[in-house]
């Protein structure tokens, strides 16, 4: 027996009454005997737990319309949201490229086309940055934004997506209220240290085009930030009992105030522009192109070990790796037919997945988006989390009964539906 279906049958089938709740999180909860769903939920507050749920429904036409639940949803309640920021970065990078060089326009001015593939190199103009002008795992060896964006998209690479800041720049992250995104604010790189005023500076960067056989330069200048900051529209933001400065404890709160936010909400509606573009509010769109999101949600989903540039160990990283709801856990494929468009976060004993979910064999399509907290001993940067006895368990089974309520929804209209949407919405993907 498929050991998908294996679990589908430990889990039991979902009462037909529950479809009918106006909220069926609390109960998918509350009536699981998994033991980490009742350790999280025992404590939710101390979990800092949210989950937010959103059926997927279609019309006669299959055009999606969204319903979502929640538990414990909370816009200013803070988590850190680590390595979720890279999705909207992503997201602008592409739009930056497109509005500066992709348009018959710019062409007409005389100045080279320019887009994702192009070969760059980042120079340094303040303390603390770096350059590059090599990198190993892409084509000729030369840096482009698209490289970062599939490194950022397939295994969550740090490094490229602090190129990607570096090049849209802080200003364009730090407010993203003209996205429909009141609360979002990027405003720092991620595992460097970051902090003012460094992160108010980004790199120089050089594209280098190819026109005629020979290579020229286009040139972005160094930028900094002067505007000032959004305020952490967050409460709660001073966390733990004590955090580790090196090898030093200090017996406070680690305070995040001036680190990034990501409500869960607004990385479900930035997932959800992406994926669905046409059907979002025309205010929360990217300004990108049919091949750019086809481009970005290839990488979405596609198993590591699929890829070309960059290339991966399928051992170091399997079809399951940062696929935290429903597939998480120990090296496996993912089960036949489903496919998982996503961006985690796991840092400071936080673990975040955002997520589509989509089973193209059986018609099952929802977004599911969780984050919990996992430090039981309330001390931060010490490395010491609860992430394999508590965080990756329940998100797992989380995502395993969601799938299972969201599977008595289907039928064979629906089933036909989610084929052809999601088969079309790669058409077009260049690598």
């Amino acid at each position: 027996m498929n050991r998908f279906f294996a679990f589908l049958l430990l889990l039991g089938c979902a009462p037909a009454a529950w479809a009918q709740r106006r909220n069926p999180l609390p109960q998918l909860l509350l009536h699981d005997t998994a033991a980490v769903v009742r350790r999280v939920l025992a404590d939710p507050a101390a979990h800092r737990v949210q989950i937010l749920y959103t059926q997927i429904r279609r019309d006669e036409q299959g055009r999606p319309s969204f319903k979502s639940y929640a538990y414990r949803l909370k816009p200013t309640e803070y988590f850190y949201p680590a390595s979720t920021v890279k999705l909207p970065a992503a997201a602008l990078a592409l739009e930056k490229l497109r509005a500066q060089y992709g348009s018959t326009a710019t062409m007409n001015r005389g100045v080279p086309l320019i887009n994702r593939e192009t070969p760059l190199r980042i120079d340094s103009a303040f303390t603390g940055q770096t350059g590059v002008a090599v990198d190993s795992t892409a084509p000729a060896h030369r840096p482009t934004v698209g490289n970062y964006i599939r490194k950022v998209l397939l295994v969550s690479d740090n490094d490229a997506f602090n190129r990607l800041y570096e090049y849209v720049g802080q200003a364009p992250l730090a407010s993203l209220n003209a996205y429909g995104l009141p609360r979002t604010r990027i405003i720092h790189r991620l595992s460097v240290g970051d902090k003012e005023p460094g992160s108010r500076h980004t790199n120089p960067f050089v594209f280098l085009p190819s026109m005629g056989g020979a290579t020229g330069e286009v040139h972005q200048a160094a930028e900094y930030n002067a505007q000032p900051l959004p305020r952490l529209a967050a409460k709660n933001y001073r966390i733990g009992k004590a955090y580790m400065a090196g090898v030093q404890r200090v017996n406070e709160p680690m305070d995040f105030s001036t680190k990034n936010f990501f409500p869960l909400a607004e990385q479900q509606q930035v997932l959800r522009a992406l994926l669905f573009p046409e059907f979002v509010p025309a205010r929360q769109r990217f300004g990108l192109a049919h091949d750019d999101y086809a481009f970005l949600r290839k990488y979405l989903s596609l198993p590591p070990r699929l890829s070309q540039y960059p290339h991966y160990d399928a051992k170091e990283y399997p079809d399951n790796y940062a696929k935290f709801l429903l597939a998480g856990g120990p090296p496996a494929p993912l089960p036949e037919g489903v496919r998982i468009y996503n961006k985690i976060g796991q840092a400071y004993g936080f673990l975040i997945d955002n997520a589509c979910i989509v089973d193209s064999l059986r018609g099952v399509e929802f977004m599911l988006s969780a984050v919990v907290y996992c430090n039981a001993d309330e001390v931060l940067n010490d490395d010491h989390y609860d992430y394999d006895a508590v965080g990756f368990p329940f998100l797992r089974r989380l995502g395993q009964l969601v799938y299972q309520y969201d599977l008595t929804r289907t039928d064979e209209r629906r089933r036909t539906q989610v084929r052809a949407y999601w088969s079309a919405s790669h058409e077009r993907a260049t690598p």
